[in-house]
């Protein structure tokens, strides 16, 4: 059995416990497309021959560029925040302070993957004013994650990075691509909106046009999300099929119920007929 590969970044609704799924699902093609990367689980356990990989957040982004770029660097400066001496409140607060009031790409990056691997829970979320702000996470010893940084680097070789609006990626197209996009999902209850993962949200008429831009394609493209009334009428015209998840985003774990998680595929041939 070939061996699965982690994000070196802790992540709500990451898909390591599903790439298995997602590439039966994936179709072939050259080139990989994901305009909602997150930390990356797809990318890291698939086999494309290229990859571009887009996310809205500008941090996440730069610090994979950076990363690509000189990764012995990067982990040499990032490992000098898991000394037991900054798995402290005060001091994380002092430093995520810090973060918020620097415009340095590279200091930025260093502080983006210590708050990810200190921060609550893993948790990726910023103000209305554009300023991260999730607690401190209180673990006993923060792990480093430098195998898997190291992975991340030579896998992105074949990796081009970029920061658009999702639909900006359409425009991008080759027949022989495949998209695979990870949105954040549609609420299962008015209270489980998790939208602040950046400074703008994905709104329902987001939902909508993804799913429009989808059937509209010239190649496969691949959708998840939840299993909702609403997400099977956006999906109408895909394959759908769905299976049963554990999610993994609520805090306590008595509350981690399994939920149905829709696999949507619009076939770039299906897309033509229906033009």
């Amino acid at each position: 059995m070939k061996s699965k590969n982690r994000a070196f970044l802790k992540w709500a609704g990451g898909k390591y416990s599903l790439t298995e799924q997602i590439n039966q699902r994936l179709p072939e093609g050259k080139r990989l497309i994901e305009p909602f990367v997150g930390a990356g689980s797809v990318f890291l356990n698939s086999d494309f021959d290229e990859y571009l990989l887009n996310d809205i957040n500008p941090d996440l982004i730069e610090m994979y560029k950076i990363i690509k770029r000189k990764p012995k660097q990067f982990i040499i400066d990032a490992k000098h925040y898991f000394q037991d001496k900054f798995n402290d409140e005060a001091t994380y607060y002092q430093l995520r302070k810090e973060f918020n009031l620097s415009q340095d790409p590279y200091q930025r990056s260093l502080l983006f993957l210590y708050m990810n691997r200190h921060g609550y829970n893993g948790l990726c979320r910023y103000n209305k004013s554009g300023g991260f702000n999730v607690p401190f996470g209180r673990y006993k010893k923060p792990y480093f994650p430098e195998k898997e940084l190291l992975f991340f680097s030579e896998k992105s070789k074949s990796a081009t990075f970029t920061c658009k609006p999702y639909h900006k990626l359409f425009h991008y197209l080759r027949d022989d691509d495949v998209l695979y996009c990870d949105p954040p999902y549609v609420p299962l209850s008015k209270s489980a909106s998790f939208t602040s993962y950046a400074s703008a949200g994905f709104s329902l008429d987001d939902q909508a046009n993804l799913a429009r831009l989808a059937r509209e394609s010239k190649c496969n493209v691949l959708l998840s999300n939840h299993d909702t009334t609403l997400t099977q009428e956006l999906y109408r015209d895909a394959l759908c099929d769905k299976i049963q998840v554990s999610r993994t985003i609520s805090s306590h774990s008595t509350t981690r119920q399994p939920v149905g998680e829709l696999f949507a595929l619009f076939s770039a041939q299906s897309n033509k007929l229906n033009k």
